[in-house]
């Protein structure tokens, strides 16, 4: 990345008790409206949480239900099930809360109990490690439609890129489940209320998307605002990634800061499919849309990566995943990317543009969307918009070929990286550039 910019962006003005309840679970609810909930054009705006001191540990962008791919559990649903999924905190801390969202939900979402434990192997987690969350004076919560909850605080030491099992019990229907989709994670269900177990022996089910949780946040420290989002469509969200292992390119790019003793949180919020300009169908909003609510009130953020236009790039011709989405222009696709860059410079934060990668031999290559992907990567590295800018393209290209991803570092379909070619990718950012 280069220092001119980098010296722009260090003019950028980055802005910005609980007790431990022991199992079983018993007790009352309360009601929650978040502050993401008129933004989702449903239920009842309030102030979300104070982040004080907090750091995003994970997250993960909340979609629509859709079967688009492979049969999952969003379209139909949880009644007295539980429901268990394991995610992987980028940075620690001394206490946790977690976020849930019913932001497409249809109707009021009961989630009659949670849990937080140290995950073991599979659906099992660690022995005493689980710890009841609690949400206002209740241990049950009720979420309206349209809207998100944060637990309270449980006392719980994390380590940096340790795993955590959070299992969600709804014994009421829930009706079609706010989700995220490409996962490349396995949860499990179980029937009954099994929020307590150490043992994964009644979770017989699996899936590869996450459901309601779209984040984990840890505290206890001094407050920082030295946070990075990733931003993005399926090469953000590590689909081509081996499942189960955190090798998309926002975990690699957590073990580098990690590897430095200075941990950092990384947030992942890529959505496979999804486009800067366009809604559709099946991979949620537009980003200049959704990246207000996504990205611009995770706690102690200070940049933000843009990967995002492939889709837009490619998408409109038939024969794709979903409904062909209307063609769109280089100036348009610049047009978003600008508004993104506007909505984060609002908000203090830093912006980093990363160029498209390598689309030749995959189901998005022709002459035009080439013409198309080699524009408006031009415009990333030249048009001074963005605070600094990381090349991914040419991180990932075959030197003998810089139209195709290079063999080693590509998954199959010639369009998203290998685990590998994630690893190139967070290997191309500069941490001290962050």
């Amino acid at each position: 990345m280069g220092t001119t910019n980098a010296t722009r962006r260090a003019g950028v003005a980055l802005l910005s008790a609980l007790t431990l309840v022991a199992l079983p679970v018993v007790g009352g609810e309360v009601t929650s409206t978040s502050a993401r909930a008129a933004a989702a054009g449903h239920g009842t705006a309030a102030p979300r949480p104070d982040h004080g001191a907090w750091q995003g540990g994970w997250a993960a962008s909340p979609q629509a239900p859709t079967e688009v791919f492979t049969p999952n559990w969003s379209t139909q649903g949880f009644a007295d099930q539980t429901v268990r999924q394991v995610i992987r905190v980028s940075t620690g801390g001394t206490k946790a809360r977690i976020e849930l969202s019913n932001r497409y939900g249809n109707a009021p979402l009961r989630i009659t109990g949670a849990t937080v434990a140290r995950t073991d192997d599979g659906a099992s987690v660690d022995e005493g490690s689980v710890r009841q969350l609690s949400f206002g004076e209740g241990h049950s919560v009720t979420i309206p439609a349209g809207s998100d909850a944060t637990s309270d605080a449980v006392p719980f030491r994390t380590r940096a890129l340790e795993s955590l099992t959070v299992t969600l019990y709804l014994a009421e229907p829930s009706g079609p489940a706010t989700f995220h989709m490409m996962s490349s994670a396995t949860s499990y269900r179980a029937q009954g209320d099994h929020r307590a177990d150490r043992d994964g022996a009644a979770f017989t089910e699996t899936s590869e998307s996450w459901y309601y949780l779209t984040g984990v946040e840890v505290g206890g420290g001094a407050p920082r605002r030295d946070g990075v989002v990733a931003f993005g469509d399926s090469i953000t969200d590590g689909v081509g990634s081996t499942p189960d292992t955190n090798n998309r390119y926002p975990d690699e790019l957590a073990e580098r800061f990690a590897a430095t003793g200075r941990p950092r949180s990384v947030l992942n919020h890529g959505i496979g499919g999804n486009q800067v300009t366009n809604d559709t169908d099946w991979a949620g909003e537009k980003g200049v849309v959704r990246f207000e609510k996504d990205v611009l009130d995770e706690p102690g953020v200070g940049t933000v990566i843009v990967l995002e236009g492939i889709n837009d790039i490619g998408a409109s011709a038939p024969g794709g995943v979903g409904d062909p989405t209307p063609e769109v222009s280089v100036a348009q696709l610049i047009a978003g990317h600008k508004s993104l860059i506007r909505q984060a410079h609002a908000r203090g934060l830093a912006v980093i543009g990363a160029t498209l990668t390598p689309i030749k031999g995959s189901f998005y290559d022709s002459p035009v969307n080439e013409a198309k992907r080699d524009a408006v990567n031009d415009w990333i590295r030249t048009s001074g918009a963005y605070d600094d800018v990381v090349d991914l393209d040419r991180a990932v290209a075959d030197p003998a070929d810089p139209d195709s991803i290079a063999p080693a570092y590509d998954s199959g379909d010639h369009l998203h990286p290998s685990d590998a070619g994630y690893r190139a990718m967070a290997e191309a950012l500069d941490l001290d550039g962050l």
